[in-house]
């Protein structure tokens, strides 16, 4: 008896976990994390610390809160497009310039920074 009541509160307690966890993230929001956190192709965690990235560095700003300091989609994806042209000193890379990521990849990316 004890056994079945200690089985139904480990299953409810996990229940409840996925509860609070939310509703889970879009494919579009699963696919800018990927590729925010790929070496080869976003590689944020190079220069940004991101939640739940290993390895961050601290050149550039925290990746955070992104969606209350870049209410506009545009400005933010004209930045990952080519911040040179807004600022000339950058070390952002122009990864669409560039063509190290697409428009999609980019949106895909933004998508994933709007959920932090």
């Amino acid at each position: 008896m004890i056994a079945r009541i200690r089985r139904m509160a480990l299953l409810l307690g996990a229940g409840l976990a996925l509860a609070a966890a939310g509703p889970p993230p879009s494919p579009d929001v699963v696919a800018g994390r990927a590729l925010a956190f790929d070496r080869g192709k976003g590689n944020c965690l190079a220069c940004h610390e991101i939640a739940g990235g290993d390895g961050a560095s601290t050149v550039g700003p925290a990746l955070k809160d992104l969606k209350a300091r870049f209410p506009d989609r545009k400005t933010l994806f004209t930045l990952l497009w080519d911040e040179e042209q807004r600022n000339p000193q950058t070390v952002m890379p122009a990864f669409g310039k560039n063509l190290i990521l697409d428009k999609h990849e980019i949106d895909q990316i933004i998508d994933f920074l709007y959920s932090l």
